[in-house]
């Protein structure tokens, strides 16, 4: 009888060690409640956190040269799996999983050489390919914006699908294109692309698209605190030319600041769906000023690596989440809903199928 009661306390205990997989995250600039790019990195490990019984650890770095140190805890510690979150990361995370061939690593938006590294990247341009479509169906003026965060390669896909998408919604559009910066402080500066964005509307621009992480809430605070163009500040060369949100109920708020002949301003959030951030008088029922987001479902890709490394199936090596799978995408929802049609529901459905079958291709750069 001792024996049976021994084997099956060490079988209980074996099993219950077995369900509790341990991960790590550590976080890029802007902090894990960022509202977009970590923030949903966040929410997927989250998600597995309560649905996968695993044990979550955050490290969120005050200074970049600190992650090295988070990820090499990790390790250290012998977490199962350590996710980096954030293209910077990636030499950090390089070098750990190197020291430590027999653990599991995780990196987002880039990709690692090494072989123990589960790198996942999206295809951002086809997500932006339809935002920009979006833009160019909603704006006013025929001049949208595009406020990227740091000047690098990564953040041209996401300017080079949206122009794209532009384009071919609106061939007479016009597209004007601006980074906050070159280092890592882009993504945290909100102050420098509030400043981008007051530019963009002094040359037109009524729809603005941010791919810029934290920095992105500065787009959000202009639209806020402005709310339309006029159309006596417009520059030489552009007028109005549509008024598609006439019979909108608005704010009164917006009444007050945006009398005669006006037409609203709308930001386009990203990678998190930040439609929400638009109802700046916290009824549904009056118009939002976030016209969509850019869905990069960082949450999704997060949520597949860790189920995999819990179902022993880890795989090192790139993938790429894009539109065919659900890794990228454009939001419909309560908040803006009265704003995109349904008759455009169905031209950027039609153009989101071309994609996906190879009909059409979206540049990158």
């Amino acid at each position: 009888m001792k024996k049976i009661l021994t084997l099956a306390l060490a079988m209980t205990a074996t099993l219950a060690s077995a369900q509790t997989l341990r991960v790590g995250m550590a976080y890029d600039a802007g902090g894990k409640f960022d509202k977009s790019f970590n923030q949903s990195a966040y929410e997927g490990s989250l998600r597995a956190s309560k649905s996968l019984g695993v044990q979550l650890k955050d490290f969120e770095p005050s200074d970049p040269s600190q992650v090295i140190q988070g990820i090499r805890s990790f390790a250290n510690e012998g977490f199962d799996l350590t996710i980096g979150v954030g293209f910077a990361n990636n030499a950090s995370i390089s070098q750990v999983a190197k020291d430590n061939p027999d653990l599991y690593f995780g990196l987002v938006d880039d990709v690692s050489p090494e072989k123990n590294v589960a790198s996942l990247t999206f295809s951002e341009e086809q997500g932006s390919y339809l935002v920009g479509y979006l833009a160019a169906l909603n704006s006013s003026t025929g001049v949208v914006g595009f406020v990227g965060g740091m000047d690098i390669p990564l953040i041209h896909k996401f300017e080079a699908g949206y122009t794209a998408g532009v384009k071919a919604a609106n061939p007479s559009a016009r597209v004007i294109a601006q980074y906050v910066g070159t280092t890592p402080e882009a993504w945290n500066n909100p102050g420098k692309a509030k400043e981008i964005a007051g530019s963009m509307r002094t040359r037109g621009a009524d729809v603005i698209f941010a791919a810029a992480g934290a920095s992105g809430n500065g787009v959000i605070d202009y639209v806020k605190q402005t709310q339309c163009l006029k159309a006596g500040n417009l520059p030489s060369g552009v007028t109005f030319k549509t008024n598609n949100f006439a019979k909108i109920t608005k704010s009164a708020s917006y009444k007050a600041a945006c009398a005669g002949n006006t037409r609203p301003m709308f930001f386009i959030g990203v990678d998190s769906n930040q439609n929400y951030l638009g109802d700046f008088d916290k009824n549904p029922a009056t118009m939002n000023h976030g016209l969509t987001s850019m869905l990069k479902r960082v949450d999704n890709a997060v949520y597949a690596l860790i189920s995999d490394v819990k179902g022993n199936k880890f795989k090192g090596g790139q993938r790429v989440f894009g539109l065919k799978d659900g890794g990228v995408g454009y939001a419909v929802d309560q908040y803006n809903k009265a704003l995109i049609t349904s008759a455009q529901v169905l031209k950027v459905e039609a153009a989101k199928a071309k994609i996906i079958s190879g009909a059409i291709k979206v540049p990158t750069k």
